[in-house]
């Protein structure tokens, strides 16, 4: 059902159905997966590595919302770290890029203005290099019995790679969303596809021709 809110906006009213909602997070876990396994250069000072793993994780929360964000950026990411032999990083993995979707989503959701996607990037893109920066000062010197400072000093090195995976993950995701929702809003499976959305109304036919 759509109704008309206010002059130049429209809400759409709807549910995305459950057979739905999993199955897209299934698809985007498995999507967050790859592009994070398959993608990765190794970076010596925190034995972490660079990935394009958040460009995938900022499409699921910007189009599809929080749960999906939050679920497919946590699983997918940490499943990758298991895999490719950081398993000790995981657990961060899992609390961080967890949280990266789902704030990115739950802001995102409430309007598909441009400057509501690139608050929801930022917000999303802040909780990643600043838990990967906190997370790794301190697994580093405790698993190395070194001194806070050296922990910092190391995960610090990473802070740089952090940076501009999230960019490119602002960079591409952003636009790529953008497109999914407008082309999904055209259809008649729009509110079971993306739920409940606000954003502008579209142009009303004159009453001639």
């Amino acid at each position: 059902m759509k109704t008309n809110t206010g002059r130049g906006v429209r809400s759409e009213a709807g549910h995305r159905t459950p057979v739905i909602t999993i199955t897209i997070t299934a698809v985007f876990t498995a999507l967050v997966f790859l592009s994070t396994f398959l993608f990765q250069v190794p970076i010596p000072a925190t034995q972490g590595y660079f990935n394009l793993g958040d460009i995938m994780i900022f499409i699921s929360a910007l189009t599809f919302g929080p749960t999906i964000g939050g679920f497919s950026g946590g699983i997918g990411s940490s499943l990758s770290d298991a895999l490719s032999g950081f398993g000790t990083f995981a657990p961060f993995t899992l609390v961080i890029k967890g949280l990266e979707g789902y704030i990115a989503g739950i802001i995102s959701s409430r309007s598909m203005k441009m400057g509501t996607q690139l608050l929801a990037w930022a917000a999303g893109s802040t909780i990643m290099v600043v838990g990967y920066f906190l997370a790794e000062s301190f697994f580093i010197s405790l698993l190395f019995g070194a001194s806070q400072y050296t922990g910092v000093v190391a995960a610090s090195g990473e802070v740089p790679f952090n940076i501009l995976q999230v960019a490119g993950g602002g960079i591409v995701g952003i636009p790529v969303s953008l497109g999914i929702k407008y082309y999904v809003r055209s259809t008649a499976f729009s509110s079971r596809m993306l739920g409940p959305i606000r954003g502008p109304a579209p142009p009303q036919k004159s009453g001639t021709d």
